[in-house]
This record gives C-alpha cells, structure tokens and sequence, in this order.
C-alpha cells in the first residue's frame, strides 16, 4: 500500500502562556490545518492511501492547562457512536478542527491521522475529575477515507504536559482499513512503555501502526528515526511515524519504516516542513527474521597472551552513568559488564580513522527525563579523542567497522539501534537469540558508524 506522513513545522502561539478566545484559536489552528490540507492534496494526488500527521502540529505547544482550553475540541472516546464530522457538523459544539479533519479524509477519499487537544466534561461525583471540571487529554483521531471517525487514542506516558490529563485507563486504539488490515495507534513516548504500546502490540497481533510524535532527538541513543525503526525491527511490524519540525528545539526525524527498509527525513538545518510517500508491503505474517541464524562472526584469531586489557572508565550518557571499554586497534574481542549485564563485541574495521570508539554496558533505572529501567550494550563514537567524550552528541564519522555485539540481556524487549553518519539509518546483517545472548551482527557498515547497540527495556522493574 501506499503511505504518507508529514513532518510539519507548526505556526506557533507568540505566547502560548496567553488566555485567548476560541475564535484567535481556531484562527491559528486553521493556518496549520491550511497546510495539511495542502498536504492531503499532495499525497492523495501520489497515490497515498493513508496520511499521519504529528503531534501537536496543530496548536502548537508549551501551554498551561488553562491557556490551552479554547485550542481544545470536544470528542466522544467511546466507539459507540458512528459519527461523520464532515457530513454531521452540527452533532456536537466546539468541533471546528475534527470537521475540517474529517472533510479532507473525505474529499481527497484518504485515510487520515492527526493529533488535537480534546476536552471532556466531568462530574465532580468523579473521584478523578479535575477541579475545573474537565478532562484535557492529547488525543489522536483516525478518519476513514470518507470521513467516519473511525478510532481515537488518549495519550497514555505525558511527556511533562501540564496542559493535559493522563486517561483513567489505557486506551488501546486501533482501526481498520480494505488496504492493509487493521492499524494501532499511539503517541511520542508512548514508545519506551509497555502500556499501552507493546501491550497493544501483543494482544491483538499488530503489524501496523500510525504514530503521531513531538520528538526530540537525543543521541547516541534516542534519536527519532533511530528508534522508530528500532521499535519497527524489534516487533517486525511497520510504522508510519510524523515527527514535528523545529530544529531549534531538536525536534525532526519522520519515517515509513519495515523491518527491513525505511523512508526517514532527518533535517536539522532547513526549515518547514517535508513529505514522505513510499510504497510499503503488508506485513500479514511474521517475516522469516534472522533469529534463528546462527551465523556468527568469523573467529577472529589472535595471540591472547601478550594483549594487555583495556583500560575501564565511566562516563554519562544519556543521562546515565555507563561503564565504558575503548575500543583501541584495528580488530578485537572485548567485554564490559555492569551490574548483571555482561556485553562483549568483536570487531574489525578499516584502518586509518582516527576516531575513538568505546563499548559501553547500563543496567539500572534511567530517571531524568521520565523513569523507566534500561539495559544497554552500546558501541558509540566518541566525540572526541578522550575518554570523557565518550557518551556525548555526535553526528558524524568515518570508520567503517565489521562488527558482533552481544549482551546477556534479561528482557526479551530489546531494541537494536544502527545508526550512521549523518543520522542515517542502517539495517544488521544478523540478530537474535544464541546460547541466551542477544547478539547483532554486520558485515560492514554503508557509512561512518554513530552506534550500533542493544537497548533493551525491562518493563517489569520501571
């Protein structure tokens, strides 16, 4: 099938602080929804037989929760009612962006995903029911291609969002299309947990989903086309994920993602916004993944004797202190353990950079920045020649490294990042299971490596 998303530079609130009335809201609003709309035509005439779009893309952020009340539609979340905003305008109060929403689904005969702000009143017999009588949520809505809202999805993981309400209970969203099947849904940070993302997943054996984000990028780890087709490859299953632009913020990073090939944008330097429109396969059963593989590394022969160990050091990254090897020479075998992960890499590469690599080991509680318990094995250039820069940001790199890395990890939820120069993606050659370690393996990376590494998350102990 054919698929769109849009990275969109949102037109901004001056003051997003500021109480305004409803209709200087819709007016903002509608100059954002101006451009999907332009955005809807443009991959409808390619094509496209669904579009994402991303999160907060249209209000914008940065809102207290009283400042972002005229920016908020209401909505039913309850699936009961078959509702068409474009054909029954008048239904509810207070849903000018839906309508417009559902009406581009609907003249250019597309699905379509974006992200609003939605209110729900309450009743103050509600145990949970803010003060001010409402709930404020962030909110996902899926129409079909002829304007039927046909799922919505309420952020679960806020990601520090004082103008929105976590809902009582996750929702799991998903809906169906003639083309593909049946898509899930959920938003930005939602990725890193379980509930309800990986729950979701599971339990109704997705493999597809639409993913509205607001990300920034964060490396070596954490950048936005870097996890998303991590998530893609770790669950097989494919993504249409739509990052906001605003490289001041750090915010880029789109994707239509496989478990086998990706169509990303990544642009810190230019401005406004950007489309990506690919054809993907329908993943209807399980691809035949490498995890049965048992082709390793060639032995790597070498005098044991006379090698002195590398020194340990310890360095942040990420906010958290890793446990670091460097990797010195042109080939090797190392290991690094922290606490009970051990993580062990063999490696070769071409000779004639300069570049420092090191190999890193966590395994503890990540918590700045949201609280959840990581286990990683990472190989990362470091930013510099000394062992203190290692951990931090780096976009670019020469060396071209052969390479296993291995950890004894004890989450089956491991996410496997190959990211290179330029913030480009890469896909191994060979990962999975063997002897109880979680190995990747590749045979020569297309260009400088960034990171290559084993990010696993152990829900159980957040």
């Amino acid at each position: 099938y054919v698929a769109a998303v849009y990275e969109h530079e949102s037109i901004l609130s001056p003051d997003p602080t500021a109480l305004v009335d409803r209709q200087s809201a819709l007016e903002l609003m509608g100059r954002n929804l101006d451009i999907y709309e332009q955005q809807v035509v443009t991959a409808a005439r390619q094509g496209a037989q669904m579009i994402v779009f991303p999160e907060d893309g249209i209000h914008g952020f940065n809102f207290s929760r009283s400042s972002i009340y005229p920016y908020l539609d209401f909505v039913l979340h309850s699936g009961s009612v078959k509702w068409n905003p474009c054909r029954e305008p008048h239904l509810f109060n207070d849903t000018e962006v839906l309508q417009r929403l559902s009406c581009m689904a609907l003249k250019n005969k597309i699905f379509l995903v974006a992200n609003l702000g939605t209110k729900q009143p309450c009743e103050h017999s509600d145990p949970r029911c803010p003060s001010d009588g409402r709930y404020q949520f962030n909110t996902n809505v899926a129409f079909s291609d002829d304007g039927l809202l046909v799922a919505t999805y309420r952020k679960h993981n806020l990601y520090f969002e004082d103008a929105f309400d976590t809902p009582p209970e996750p929702d799991y969203s998903f809906f169906d299309t003639p083309f593909a099947g049946r898509f899930g849904m959920f938003t930005c940070f939602d990725i890193l947990f379980f509930e309800p993302a990986v729950n979701l997943i599971r339990q109704y054996n997705l493999k597809q989903i639409v993913y509205p984000t607001a990300w920034m990028n964060q490396l070596p780890l954490l950048a936005a086309v870097e996890f998303q087709q991590a998530f893609a490859t770790a669950f097989n299953i494919n993504i249409l994920a739509a990052n906001i632009h605003h490289p001041a913020l750090g915010m880029t990073g789109s994707g239509i993602y496989t478990p086998v090939k990706s169509f990303i944008y990544h642009d810190m330097e230019s401005y406004g916004g950007k489309l990506i429109v690919a054809e993907i396969p329908v993943i209807t059963t399980d691809y035949k993944t490498n995890l049965e593989s048992n082709e390793g590394f060639r032995e790597q022969v070498s005098d044991k004797g006379h090698e002195q160990l590398p020194p340990l050091f310890y360095a942040e990254m990420m906010y958290d202190n890793f446990t670091f090897v460097p990797v010195w020479g042109e080939k090797g075998e190392l290991q690094v353990c922290a606490s009970s992960l051990c993580c062990s890499l063999s490696y070769q590469r071409a000779v004639g950079t300069e570049e420092l690599y090191a190999l890193g080991a966590f395994d503890g509680l990540h918590t700045v920045h949201g609280t959840y318990y990581v286990q990683a094995c990472a190989l990362v250039k470091c930013r510099g020649l000394s062992f203190s820069s290692c951990g931090q940001e780096v976009t670019d790199a020469t060396a071209l490294i052969e390479f296993q890395l291995r950890g004894n990890m004890s989450t089956p939820y491991i996410f496997p990042l190959l990211l290179t120069s330029g913030i480009t993606l890469d896909f191994a050659d060979h990962m999975g299971w063997k002897n109880n370690h979680y190995f990747i393996s590749k045979n020569r990376t297309s260009s400088g490596l960034l990171t290559a590494a084993l990010y696993g998350r152990w829900y159980e102990k957040d």
